[in-house]
């Protein structure tokens, strides 16, 4: 008697339906990154070609160079002003996040919920609407035009990151917080001491956020600065792109450079991210 078990061929077209939609997205999503690749080493006529070209015939390999000894590009200055802003306004939204979200999430006060609400509809306004009234109030009220706290304080509170925060908060035990009670400890005891190594995943996925979202600001440093030598690295791929026409397969180096120091830092992370952003609602 046969006692193998048939795979409904419904089940069967559904299975491999789903596949075939998850490696149609992975190759949509990878092949801006195979193309940025590939295209750094490509000659500037096939860079510029139409049909585009998907492989370089000769690889040109001194396109890096000649990308890094770029005329007016300060990479190293660049590279050090971005991890030095990503660094301290990464550090600066952990601060207030965890302050907020530890607030929202654990203490008792009147109006909470209507103030975390208005806190999340913040969300939902373009950064655009805010670009110019920050603008006038960086550059005009508090004269940092071209300077470093203009790219970092604006940047120091994020409201997802409190939400993200917040979510974990709520996922601690209640008993815990008991326990700590009865032993004397208040609020800042419990949050040192018990809550935050509970939330690591959460910190590290606040953090990693921040830190790429930083590390690709290009917008708003671009408007308030304009000197090189405090410019983060995504304003030094600017000089690519003059009115003589555009050097794709060196802006193209360029943008790798970029990209490689996040890629890694997401490498070493991503178990952590991956884990945060799944449990992010685990209780609301």
């Amino acid at each position: 008697m046969d006692r193998t078990l048939r795979v409904p061929p419904r089940v069967l077209a559904a299975g491999a339906l789903k596949h075939l939609i998850l490696v149609a997205g992975a190759v949509l999503t990878a092949f801006p990154f195979y193309w940025m690749v590939t295209t750094s080493f490509k000659s500037f006529a096939e860079a510029q070609s139409y049909p585009p070209v998907l492989w370089p015939t000769v690889w040109h390999f001194e396109n890096w160079q000649q990308a890094w000894e770029f005329p007016t590009t300060l990479w190293a200055r660049s590279f050090a002003n971005t991890l030095g802003i990503a660094a301290v306004s990464t550090l600066g939204t952990l601060v207030t996040a965890v302050l907020a979200a530890y607030a929202f999430a654990r203490m008792r006060f009147r109006g909470r919920n209507v103030l975390f609400a208005i806190f999340l509809l913040t969300i939902f306004i373009p950064s655009e609407a805010t670009l110019i009234p920050n603008f006038v109030l960086i550059t005009k009220y508090l004269g940092w035009y071209n300077t470093y706290q203009a790219q970092i304080v604006p940047f120091l509170a994020s409201v997802f990151s409190i939400f993200l925060l917040r979510q974990f908060f709520m996922s601690v035990p209640q008993e815990l917080q008991d326990a700590a009670r009865i032993d004397g400890a208040g609020h800042v005891r419990f949050l040192w001491s018990v809550a935050l190594p509970l939330v690591r995943p959460a910190l590290i996925t606040v953090a990693l956020l921040n830190f790429l979202a930083s590390w690709n600001s290009f917008l708003w440093p671009l408007l308030v600065t304009s000197s090189p030598e405090i410019r983060p690295i995504q304003v030094a791929l600017v000089p690519f792109s003059s009115e003589a026409g555009t050097q794709y397969h060196l802006l193209m180096a360029g943008a790798t450079f970029v990209i490689l120091p996040t890629l890694v830092v997401y490498l070493i992370a991503q178990r952590y991210f991956i884990e945060g952003v799944a449990r992010t609602g685990i209780r609301g």
